[in-house]
């Protein structure tokens, strides 16, 4: 597609209005006087996606490349600041070869203009990026510095320096794909959100994510009539935890039919699959789901898991999007590679995102809560404000058989096997929880929507605030 043809499939009908259109290009270096281009590679405007308003800017690689001069690069810093004083979302549209060359100095000033509004702009409206072709250097960084990244299979390229670079400094051979392509960056970098089969479906999943969103961190998402009944009984979640705690499961199995007409928009699927994240409708509210996922490293926490789920924690804070957490969590990722990657450093995310955040957070316990993962993943002392469990759920410092065989290792097989059952008795359900007030109520799994929907209703208008600061430092 030409970047007019995105805009018009991505916005509503007939509502683009182009700023800027007649902008061109003032270097006269290696013959550009004489190429001078009415928009210069990059069309500006703004228009509406499902009567909102939203301001965007696309390259057009027909032009010069779609390479940022001083000149587009003012433009674009003209559409983000009238979006940020608008209060309302903006889009970058990317098919860029990165900085004009030509013009030097002058362009890399320029994608500093635009880096300094991303970083302005952050938790104040929503930020999204399409990269819909090759988008090479300063090109990467605006993209990593907005809150979604989509990208297109096949179409889409990332990275700092091109392979040619690449085999001249290090000589490492490599193409385009294999160095930053769309399933590169989808599931080993986790710098892309959202991978699609074409520009059309890029385009409606961006249209798609923007419905869950409030246009700035002073209004509520948009909310839906509720046309699927609150209180519907999910009988097809009875059966899904499996008795057996070695068992794994998909925990997608227990978010779909929760959420309104079982539909769960997720994000960053392959990457760090072993936690979930995603937003769904309950009474036609947004909400931002996190859970562990079981089929994957039996749900336990590692250090791509903890940025993941960090990142989107504080995204849903800063948009007052309420949190829903579904816990089955056997402890962090054990390992030489692990501990020596960060995952200390990096687990912390999670529990300062979780913490810090005061929007409504409400967690379920399906089965597993041991140890450090168990206060990490929005337990009561660490702010949650509604804390409900299956009866299957164990809270405990670990499982059982490894608490025995340190509390009891000097005791005989056979006495150790009775010394499991005890323990498991006493831990290996949600009741010594419960009577603590850590956990608030025991349900049945297929009162899991009624639940939760009650729980969100209930601090629907909570309101608490952090001690006065200038910002936080997290641990990064």
């Amino acid at each position: 597609m030409t970047v007019y043809e995105r805009i018009e499939l991505l916005l509503d009908k007939g509502s683009f209005v182009e700023t800027d259109r007649y902008v061109k290009h003032l270097c006269t270096e290696f013959g550009m006087e004489r190429k001078r281009i009415a928009g210069d590679g990059v069309v500006c405007g703004y228009g509406k996606i499902d009567g909102r308003t939203v301001f965007l800017y696309g390259f057009d690689f027909s032009v010069f490349g779609g390479s940022l001069s001083a000149a587009n690069a003012k433009k674009i810093a003209k559409v983000q600041d009238m979006a940020l004083k608008c209060g309302a979302p903006v889009i970058g549209l990317y098919d860029s070869g990165g900085a004009r060359i030509q013009e030097g100095v002058e362009s890399l000033t320029g994608f500093a203009e635009i880096f300094r509004r991303n970083v302005m702009s952050s938790g104040v409206i929503p930020q999204i990026s399409a990269i819909m072709g090759p988008c090479a250097g300063g090109s990467c960084y605006s993209p990593a510095l907005t809150d979604f990244i989509f990208m297109v299979k096949g179409e889409s390229q990332m990275f700092v320096t091109g392979p040619n670079v690449v085999k001249q400094e290090t000589a490492e051979e490599c193409d385009k794909e294999t160095l930053g392509g769309a399933d590169v960056h989808a599931s080993l970098s986790g710098t892309c959100s959202l991978v699609c089969e074409n520009d059309a479906e890029c385009l409606m999943s961006i249209r798609e994510l923007i419905g869950f969103l409030p246009s700035n961190n002073m209004e509520d998402a948009p909310v839906h009539k509720a046309t699927d009944e609150l209180t519907r009984d999910c009988h097809e979640l009875d059966n899904v935890v499996p008795d057996s705690p070695s068992i794994p499961y998909d925990i997608r199995d227990i978010i779909q039919p929760i959420c309104d007409h079982q539909y769960f928009f997720e994000l960053m699927p392959d990457f760090a699959s072993n936690i979930v994240i995603g937003f769904g409708r309950m009474a036609g509210r947004t909400v931002g789901f996190v859970a562990n996922q079981p089929n994957c490293l039996a749900g336990a926490i590692d250090i791509n898991a903890s940025d993941k789920a960090a990142r989107f924690i504080s995204f849903c804070d800063c948009f007052n999007i309420p949190l829903v957490v579904i816990e089955d969590v056997p402890g962090f990722l054990p390992g030489v590679g692990q501990e020596h990657g960060g995952i200390i450093r990096h687990g912390a995310k999670i529990v300062y995102a979780f913490t810090e955040a005061t929007v409504p957070k409400i967690t379920l316990i399906t089965r597993k809560a041991y140890g450090g993962a168990y206060i990490v993943m929005n337990s009561k002392q660490t702010g949650a404000d509604i804390n409900l469990a299956y009866p299957s759920a164990e809270i405990a410092v670990m499982g059982g058989r490894g608490a025995v065989s340190i509390l009891y290792r000097e005791e005989s097989p056979k006495r150790q096997a009775e010394l499991l059952k005890e323990y498991e008795e006493k831990f290996a359900n949600p009741y010594c929880a419960a009577e603590r007030g850590y956990v608030d109520d025991i349900i049945q799994p297929y009162e899991t929507r009624t639940a939760i929907i009650r729980a969100l209703d209930c601090c629907r208008n909570k309101s608490i605030s952090n001690p006065p600061k200038k910002h936080g430092n997290m641990p990064v």
